[in-house]
């Protein structure tokens, strides 16, 4: 699915590159992440309109650190090299980059001293966000100073006549609110970019492609309800129609009731080839004994396939499996450049050998663009709008051994936590909002009597794609509705507490 313009994001290792590529998206430009050290004639092939270097975490005059080939600053593509991608620009150009003598971490003033680039339209005066222990201290030959700040005397540069620019701080953020006029500055003015990257483009793109691909074969797909399967399942029902079966397996992980939903909503509102099956006893029996994060989603990700090779057998012969894989799920698993966070069970927890090929429509697309495709499909909100479910489920919600009786106590809580949510109009609000079980015990006093029983954790977090989050403020009614109930109303439970850690360094998941 070749775009009609493209954008190559270099990636130095820096912690907000999949940022930039969001932000780049929301610009309606599509944009590739590729190691720094890609070589120069791949790039070229790719016929980019604009090239971006990330940040990184290396100091560009040490014996070793990343570099790009320099033939791309003559190649006549624009460069906006961000934080270690001006400081290489600068270094590999004949400027000069040292240790800086006052680090700038967090909020800082920037002066903007020429607004004719990439500050067009913006103020001359503006907060931005910077985290750098490095700076330029003279620019290359040929480059004017845009910008600078108290402790930062070259906070960006530009040789208009090149189309080579950097920032030493940090567009992509959302600290630095005025950020993204700066990259569209950027795309629009310098790279020519016309913002032809819609999701109905996509869904078009996508559509051919896929019956390109999948010809006349047949397609399984693994159905969970949740936004990133159902918006997969429209898309290749889309393209092949009835070549499609969905499989709907039950783990026995879902939550209240999310068995029935999910089958009704299907069964209304899609005209797909649907198979139900309850392997809730094979899989809780897989799970015992078994503590290990990583063990329990690789387990389940083997147990997922085993199914559909089993079933595809039963309904004949099937070449392709669909699945509903989302960028930040690559990244989490790890690549050649990310180092692994979790597995993702539909991921790195697949087994080495599938008797499928695997299709992944989605696996460029970050949450957000999944579900513009899902609204772009005409799925009905109830699945648009779902909160993002893991594919392990409660398994993973559950802290150690997975149990009856454990999956029990999460579930009755977790619908608990969901309703009061929804009833204070808070759902559309939170990207994510769940129950955590804890392998602990904690005194409580019920009745006059003393209890021994099980804490639940609270998991609520704002996000705009999942790679970052921070943590819900949940008004106290709210909390003390949740607590009240929870405590009362879930055997085998006398207390709530809320997780108010932000991602980083926590993951919005606890395994």
């Amino acid at each position: 699915m070749k775009p009609s313009e493209l954008v190559v994001v270099l990636d130095f290792g820096g912690q907000y590159t999949q940022l930039i590529a969001r932000k780049v998206r929301q610009c309606k430009v599509y944009c590739e992440i590729l190691r720094y050290d890609t070589p120069f004639e791949e790039i070229l092939a790719r016929q980019p309109k604009g090239l971006i270097f990330s940040g990184g975490p290396s100091s560009v005059y040490e014996a070793g650190a990343p570099a790009c080939d320099p033939r791309l600053y003559d190649s006549g593509i624009p460069v906006l090299g961000i934080c270690y991608g001006l400081q290489l620009m600068a270094h590999q150009l004949g400027g000069k980059v040292a240790p800086s003598e006052k680090r700038e971490y967090g909020k800082t003033e920037l002066h903007v001293l020429d607004d004719s680039d990439l500050f067009r339209g913006l103020n001359p005066r503006l907060i931005c966000w910077m985290s750098h222990g490095d700076q330029v201290l003279e620019s290359p030959p040929g480059f004017r100073v845009t910008s600078e700040t108290v402790n930062c005397p070259i906070a960006s540069f530009a040789h208009r006549e090149r189309k080579l620019f950097g920032v030493q701080f940090h567009p992509e953020v959302a600290h630095t609110p005025w950020g993204i006029e700066v990259i569209r500055n950027f795309l629009y003015d310098q790279c020519g970019c016309q913002g032809l990257w819609t999701m109905e483009s996509f869904v078009e793109a996508a559509t051919r492609h896929i019956r390109e691909r999948v010809g006349k074969d047949r397609v399984l797909c693994g159905l969970s309800g949740g936004i990133d399967s159902a918006t997969v399942a429209a898309l290749v029902h889309r393209a092949v129609g009835k070549q499609l079966t969905c499989i709907f397996v039950n783990h026995g992980f879902l939550r209240k009731n999310e068995a029935e939903d999910v089958r009704r909503t299907f069964t209304e509102h899609f005209d797909i080839n649907l198979v139900y099956i309850d392997a809730s006893k094979r899989f809780l029996e897989r799970m015992r004994g078994v503590t290990a994060p990583e063990e329990k989603r690789k387990t389940i990700g083997e147990e997922f396939v085993r199914v559909f090779e089993e079933e595809s057998r039963k309904l004949g012969n099937f070449r392709f499996l669909a699945q509903g894989t989302l960028y930040p799920d690559v990244i989490e698993s790890g690549t050649r450049d990310a180092a692994r966070i979790k597995t993702h069970h539909n991921v790195g927890g697949l087994p080495e050998k599938i008797n499928f090929e695997l299709l992944e429509p989605l696996r460029d697309l970050f949450k957000d663009e999944a579900r513009a495709v899902a609204e772009e499909l005409g799925l009905p909100p109830e699945i648009t709008w779902r909160h993002p479910f893991p594919g392990p489920g409660l398994a993973i919600r559950i802290i150690g051994e997975v149990t009856e009786e454990r999956l029990h106590i999460l579930r009755e809580a977790d619908a608990i936590v969901v309703e009061e949510i929804k009833k204070a109009g808070l759902y559309r609000d939170i990207w994510q909002v769940f129950a955590v079980l804890p392998p602990l015990r904690s005194v409580g006093v019920m009745g006059d009597h003393r209890t021994y029983a099980h804490p639940i954790v609270l998991r609520a977090v704002t996000s705009e794609d999942g790679m970052t989050a921070d943590w819900a403020r949940l008004p106290y009614e709210v909390l003390e509705r949740i607590a009240n109930r929870v405590v009362n109303e879930v055997p085998g439970v006398n207390r709530l507490v809320y997780d108010v850690t932000s991602k980083p360094p926590g993951t919005i998941e606890w395994e």
